[in-house]
């Protein structure tokens, strides 16, 4: 075993040690049934490409240890629910993000601690390129995220392995369901903003309250709901999981530059990744999931999806992504809100189904997503309407005088649609979580 790979055994085994409370019982040593060894047995399962049969041995074995790993920093602040109730939690965390950790009186030290690791800059952290690759996101997250928030965030629920703590949270809801697709959408486009990963930026405190939200997950999930089996499902929310979500946008970028035959990044592209791995980075994703060249984001993610066991679990999956899609995700029934309402709700379920489906509409209406003729001539009449607008601001960013008019109105977009998501708790309330019954495969 590498040196590299000693080390995540040795944080993954620091877990029982440091939190007992909520890891004492766990054993670390195992495999979880998720985890698996037949590639063919995987979500890829016969779609497995040829670098995907030849993923490197040690880049797999990260991947079966990170299967047992939560946020260890994370989970020990949000340990002390049982002390300070979560709405504390919340309050001096918010509060040290505003403010600095010496705003907070007698901060717990496990507080200190998730704010010096968020504070600490990892050595290759260039922070020019991140706001450049903010800057540069902005476009697509005010044009391309409104239409396409709702059909990506369905994918998440594909696999009962991973999809398991959503629906023990009560995101079987529609309301709830409706919660979570908005939060999702506040974060990654708060990310986006001008400044917003600098120290005291928006996008630092939005990525601090995310990260809590999953410990509180694991913690509710693990010493309060009951029935969670470990050796079927190993950790509630792994970093692994967090992974695919964090970094889809240079995933899909590195794919479509390996078919390309392209290995190296433009200036615009690095710049794109520096900014998706800092946003990781806050997230608490150890730094050996942040790949920095197209093979390896490519391989990473494939060494994820080849080991994750297919299994898809309506009572779970199904009723997931059924609630999500028919949830009503604005803040008021007013004409207009309910007329993009009707045609994003359209436009959603062919983006499940062309980018997470490969197309096959009859395997997605046996899980309920149903789609006909007219969805595809309002998807084609959208997607002509996208497609203009991204060119408009395109051509605007290179003509000296408009593009900085044209900065000012994508910002101005993000706020209103950020007015629209409404405000982003990013909390997650134990007494609506349902008991753990799950199934082996």
């Amino acid at each position: 075993m590498s040196t590299a790979l000693e080390q995540v055994h040795q944080r993954i085994a620091y877990q029982k040690a440091a939190l007992p409370v909520m890891y004492g019982d766990v054993d670390f040593t195992i495999t979880p049934e998720r985890f698996a060894d037949a590639p063919t047995d995987s979500m890829l399962g016969d779609r497995l490409n040829q670098r995907q049969k030849n993923l490197p041995p040690e880049m797999i074995e990260r991947v079966r240890a990170y299967t047992m790993l939560g946020d260890v920093t994370a989970d020990a602040y949000a340990a002390l629910m049982h002390e300070h109730g979560f709405r504390k939690l919340v309050d001096m965390l918010q509060l040290a993000c505003d403010k600095g950790i010496e705003a907070v009186p007698d901060a717990p030290k496990e507080l200190v601690a998730l704010i010096a690791e968020m504070e600490k800059k990892p050595e290759w952290l260039d922070m020019d390129l991140v706001a450049e690759g903010a800057r540069l996101n902005r476009l697509p997250m005010a044009i391309l995220a409104p239409w396409f928030i709702r059909g990506s965030f369905l994918a998440t629920f594909l696999n009962k392995y991973s999809a398991l703590p959503m629906a023990l949270t009560g995101t079987l809801s529609g309301g709830t369901a409706a919660k979570r697709v908005n939060e999702t959408a506040t974060f990654f486009t708060i990310t986006t903003l001008p400044g917003a990963l600098e120290r005291h930026g928006e996008g630092f405190k939005a990525a601090a309250m995310v990260r809590l939200m999953h410990s509180m997950v694991r913690y509710n999930v693990l010493r309060r709901v009951g029935g969670w089996d470990v050796p079927v499902y190993g950790i509630p929310i792994p970093q692994l999981d967090q992974m695919p979500a964090g970094l889809i946008d240079v995933f899909l970028l590195s794919y479509e530059m390996l078919a390309e035959g392209r290995t190296e990044f433009t200036a615009d592209e690095r710049a794109r990744v520096e900014f998706s791995r800092y946003r990781c980075y806050l997230l608490g994703l150890p730094e050996d999931l942040l790949l920095d060249t197209p093979e390896g984001i490519a391989n990473i993610m494939d060494a994820r999806n080849a080991t994750l066991r297919k299994g898809f679990d309506d009572a779970t999956c199904g009723e997931l992504i059924r609630a999500t899609i028919s949830a009503y995700t604005l803040p008021d029934r007013s004409f207009g809100h309910r007329l993009f309402h009707a045609i994003e709700q359209r436009f959603a379920r062919l983006v499940f189904i062309r980018q997470f489906l490969n197309g096959n509409a009859e395997e997605a209406a046996a899980i309920g997503v149903i789609v006909n003729r007219m969805d595809y001539v309002i998807a084609a009449v959208v997607g002509a309407g996208i497609a203009l607008q991204m060119a408009s601001y395109r051509l605007a960013r290179k003509v000296p005088g408009l593009n900085a008019i044209a900065e000012r109105r994508l910002t101005a977009k993000l706020r209103k649609l950020l007015d629209r998501y409404g405000h982003a708790e990013f909390t997650t309330d134990a007494e609506a979580y349902r008991p753990a019954r799950p199934k082996a495969a």
